[in-house]
């Protein structure tokens, strides 16, 4: 779940000013990463499908010893719909600069290798990474999507939820007024203004429109412990481009 960075604790990205719920599989890169407890599966994180073995998501999600499997062209979490694939996970890979007690200090990107290769579909398909070192302007039309809660401490949202989050570029959020010297060049801000919707889980994607098609720019990593999309504190993402050659060196 989304790290506050004021808090040691981990808690889910707030639902805020929703857009209407998306059309089920709109977002068909968009992946559920499910905890074993006992001998049901829970939701805990949002990914994204990257290659038909491979999700991409955030580290902080994946960086404790649990049993781990990605549920595909999820929409509803209490219910099937009959396009789901189910896979396990047989390997973590974590980016090893990443360090858990500090989640400022960037580097929150994780690869899942699954136990099987997804069955691309109209429900199931791969998310679009940037080039390398790519950089979008300030403003640029982005969504959030994840199965969020509604309000703090609430459930989750068992449909799949999207919100606007415009892009923040890296000049404006690393104002001091802003979130200052906590941006590193690696990580993406998006929302932070008053008619700037949240919603969504850690490790689901950022989607960014480029020349009329959606890129994963962004791996939602963490808000400010004033809440979700505070004002002059947006949400925090890992920056996709920021890591291409790194996750083609594991995958490759």
């Amino acid at each position: 779940m989304l790290r506050f960075l004021l808090f040691t604790g981990l808690a889910a990205l707030v639902l805020a000013e929703l857009e209407p719920q998306p059309r089920p599989n709109s977002w068909p890169w968009q992946i559920s990463l499910q905890y074993q407890s006992g001998s049901r599966y829970y939701h805990t994180c949002g990914g994204t499908l990257i290659r038909r073995g491979w999700v991409m998501t955030a580290a902080h999600c994946v960086d404790s010893q649990r049993t781990w499997r990605v549920v595909l062209g999820e929409h509803d979490l209490n219910s099937d719909s009959g396009r789901e694939q189910i896979k396990g996970v047989s390997r973590v890979y974590i980016h090893p600069k990443w360090n858990s007690y500090n989640v400022a200090y960037g580097y929150d990107v994780a690869l899942l290798r699954l136990s099987s290769e997804a069955t691309l579909n109209t429900y199931v398909q791969l998310g679009s990474l940037p080039p390398s070192g790519q950089v979008l302007p300030h403003n640029n039309n982005c969504y959030i999507t994840g199965w969020g809660r509604t309000s703090t401490g609430g459930s989750l949202s068992p449909q799949l939820k999207q919100a606007y989050l415009p892009l923040v570029s890296h000049e404006v959020c690393s104002r001091s007024d802003w979130w200052g010297s906590t941006i590193k060049n690696t990580m993406v801000c998006g929302g932070g203004g008053s008619d700037s919707g949240c919603n969504g889980d850690s490790g689901g994607p950022l989607n960014c429109m480029v020349s009329n098609k959606y890129y994963v720019h962004g791996i939602a990593s963490f808000v400010s412990g004033s809440g979700c999309n505070a004002y002059k504190k947006p949400t925090v993402f890992t920056r996709v481009s920021a890591y291409i050659q790194w996750m083609d060196s594991i995958m490759n």
